[in-house]
């Protein structure tokens, strides 16, 4: 539920980021620095969205997780998801119809304030889901439930509400965080 239940949210990802430093130190990995600014990020965007009835606290939150979504595609790139991308262009094409059809579904429920960042940001998202399915199943994973989880938050923005939504919307987040993470190739 929204409110002072969910005063907990924004110690998710550092307990994540913690569980990622200690597998990586057993694996004696270097920590990936794109991987702890997204989580980092999403620390920030978890925060602000704690206040997410007002619309300023909502844009700040978006800008947060826009952090995010950059630093898990560039470290995506860094591992070579456009060669995995050269293999199976359909994926980019797919991401791309798909972010025009949700942002078609979204924007006239939405406030016309909110229309442009919520395009620009949902992009992004989707640059990132789909350069995590150029690198590996596990992370495509992760980041195509990431993206369901806020495909959820732009239909509630706009109005378009169910039961059980702020639940799909925590486990979509939470399995998606977790499988991107974990996903994240160990190199020592």
């Amino acid at each position: 539920p929204r409110g002072a239940a969910r005063a907990g949210k924004p110690l998710l990802m550092p307990a994540l980021a913690a569980h990622v430093l200690r597998r990586r130190e057993t694996a004696d990995a270097p920590v990936p620095g794109t991987l702890l600014a997204g989580l980092a990020c999403a620390t920030a965007g978890d925060t602000a969205l704690l206040a997410d009835e007002y619309e300023p606290a909502f844009l700040l939150g978006m800008a947060a997780f826009l952090g995010t979504q950059v630093s898990y595609t560039a470290g995506y790139l860094r591992q070579g998801a456009l060669t995995g991308l050269r293999r199976r262009p359909w994926i980019a094409a797919a991401g791309l119809a798909g972010w025009a059809a949700a942002n078609a579904a979204v924007a006239p429920g939405l406030d016309k304030r909110l229309r442009a960042p919520v395009a620009g940001y949902s992009l992004a998202l989707t640059a990132m889901a789909v350069t995590a399915l150029g690198t590996g199943a596990r992370a495509g994973t992760g980041a195509l439930a990431f993206l369901g989880s806020d495909l959820l938050i732009g239909l509630q923005a706009a109005g378009h509400v169910f039961p059980g939504q702020e639940v799909a919307i925590m486990a979509g987040y939470l399995f998606g965080q977790y499988l991107i993470t974990t996903g994240w190739p160990v190199t020592p």
